[in-house]
């Protein structure tokens, strides 16, 4: 594969993961290496990410996806609504495999794609569907996630039913957007906006923590 240098790009993953003092064994290490080869590879047939140089998936997805993982700590059963290449669900999976984690999306080839994930690095803890979130019948989840997906009104209008009582969303966002949580239905409220920082990334990053207004 071209520009895949499994060394240097661990080597990167590895920096990154140790400078935000993420709790990630080496086992999960090689994994995440995996996943990364796999995305680079089916990604010029399937189109999975606009990114085309795999060091910058290193950075902009896999150490983007894991500086969230922390936010997630009493989490047990977790949806990831639009997973696409399985961001942030399959680093979820693999950082934390005590942790149920369903992907959900519309487009085939990319669940085709995650389903091949979750068969080549033996992830028993993943559940793959595809549809659209409004038509699923599973769960509750705890926690639900989406990363750079939709609207806040229609992240949690499309998915609300699929939370847990107590539960809560946490969307992976950029820049923290005051117009998307101003849309938000009367009984949902954002409850956290957390400044996130990622390792080797110089970006802004939020993640914004909804939950039903008491």
């Amino acid at each position: 594969m071209k520009g895949f240098d499994r060394v240097r790009l661990a080597q990167v993953l590895d920096d990154g993961i140790n400078e935000m003092g993420l709790n990630v064994g080496p086992e999960q290490r090689s994994q995440l290496m995996d996943y990364l080869a796999l995305m680079a590879k089916w990604n010029s047939v399937y189109n999975l990410t606009s990114l085309r140089d795999p060091m910058q998936m290193v950075t902009h997805h896999l150490l983007d996806s894991l500086a969230a993982v922390p936010a997630f700590f009493d989490a047990r059963n977790v949806l990831d609504v639009g997973a696409g290449g399985g961001l942030p669900g399959i680093v979820l999976a693999i950082a934390r495999p005590d942790m149920k984690v369903s992907l959900i999306d519309t487009v085939h080839k990319k669940t085709a794609f995650l389903t091949q994930v979750k068969a080549e690095l033996g992830l028993a803890n993943v559940t793959v569907y595809t549809m659209k979130v409004q038509d699923l019948q599973a769960g509750p989840f705890d926690v639900i996630t989406s990363r750079a997906f939709a609207d806040l009104s229609d992240f949690v209008n499309w998915s609300g039913h699929l939370l847990a009582e107590g539960g809560k969303f946490i969307a992976l966002k950029g820049v923290a957007p005051p117009e998307e949580q101003e849309r938000l239905p009367g009984e949902w409220k954002v409850q956290e906006l957390r400044p996130l920082s990622v390792a080797k990334l110089e970006a802004e990053r939020h993640l914004v923590f909804i939950s039903r207004s008491a």
